[in-house]
């Protein structure tokens, strides 16, 4: 399932999300509630894979987990940046 989700996640990361809650527990075991793992899913979906990967019933995420964690964030971040940058782009064209 490993090898399946990760290139599930290369295509879209939604995608992943909705197959790792589909087939397994993971996505209700990570999150306490729906409602994070459906705000996770809208505005941050590499950081909301990335927590239910790494993380650990018992102990919840440590070690190289966090690592995991902070790079999905700055994935999700460089993603909504390039986002609002390509729609200055449009706009700044459609004005001039």
């Amino acid at each position: 399932m490993g090898c399946l989700l990760a290139l599930f996640a290369f295509i879209s990361p939604r995608l992943a999300i909705l197959l790792v809650w589909l087939f397994s527990s993971r996505m209700a075991v990570a999150f306490g509630s729906f409602w994070w793992a459906l705000l996770g899913f809208i505005l941050m979906p590499w950081t909301t894979l990335a927590w239910a990967v790494a993380y650990a019933p018992l102990r919840g995420v440590t070690g190289i987990g966090w690592v995991v964690v902070g790079l999905a964030v700055l994935a999700d971040l460089s993603s909504h940046m390039s986002a609002a940058r390509a729609r200055r782009g449009r706009r700044a064209r459609a004005a001039g």
